[in-house]
């Protein structure tokens, strides 16, 4: 997994991820404290309620500085690539419509980002349930509380079941070259990163990425 550090200049953050992709997986940084630029956050529809969630509250929803790397394979004609993947269990049994994922634009690339939610295999992302969706104009890094948001059709969800919200990249095209980072919110709970070269790799963080899931609970 690339853990990295999101600098406050931003004409640091591509050399910092930059760095990231060459580490070996399940480089770990270090503990930050909540941030401190704000945008306001997006409005979530008032029909839909609140089916996961893991972030903080007011200005403070996410850590900006600290997250996982979410890199197109043509950020620099090399073919590395990273995709980050959140667990979530809803409570009870729902319809997902919604998602908000703190993804930041680290300044390269296109300025979009692949949603999807999949079903879980023993512990990893198993099978495309809905997605992928593409989101746009994300916002920048060094700031919260802005989201990559995502609108499903209405999928049907199991209480006391894990899912998983993968964010990822096109392997070629528009948004291949992109480079992210997916905001840490420091809470223990089993989180998954694909690479080519490793496969799935499963981590229980105590940064796992930021996000909510909405929809209607019957």
């Amino acid at each position: 997994m690339k853990k990295i550090m999101v600098s406050l200049l931003s004409f640091l953050v591509l050399a910092g991820v930059t760095l990231a992709a060459q580490r070996s997986p399940n480089t770990h940084g270090f503990p930050v404290t909540a941030s401190s630029a704000h945008i306001p956050a997006p409005p979530v529809p008032a029909a839909l309620k609140q089916i996961y969630s893991n972030l903080g509250s007011g200005n403070d929803q996410y850590n900006y500085n600290n997250g996982w790397a979410i890199i197109g394979p043509n950020f620099n004609n090399e073919g590395v690539s990273d995709t980050f993947a959140l667990a979530f269990t809803p409570k009870t049994d729902s319809h997902i419509t919604q998602v908000h994922a703190a993804i930041l634009y680290d300044f390269t690339g296109d300025n979009q980002v692949n949603l999807s939610i999949y079903a879980d295999a023993d512990g990893v992302p198993g099978t495309l349930l809905t997605g992928p969706v593409t989101v746009y104009n994300l916002p920048p890094a060094a700031t919260c509380c802005g989201f990559a948001v995502a609108d499903f059709p209405p999928l049907a969800v199991t209480g006391g079941t894990q899912y998983w919200l993968v964010a990822n990249t096109p392997t070629s095209g528009p948004g291949s070259n992109f480079i992210g980072t997916w905001a840490a919110n420091p809470k223990v709970l089993q989180q998954a990163n694909y690479t080519p070269q490793y496969g799935w790799l499963v981590d229980n963080a105590y940064d796992e990425a930021a996000g909510a899931v909405f929809g209607t609970i019957p």
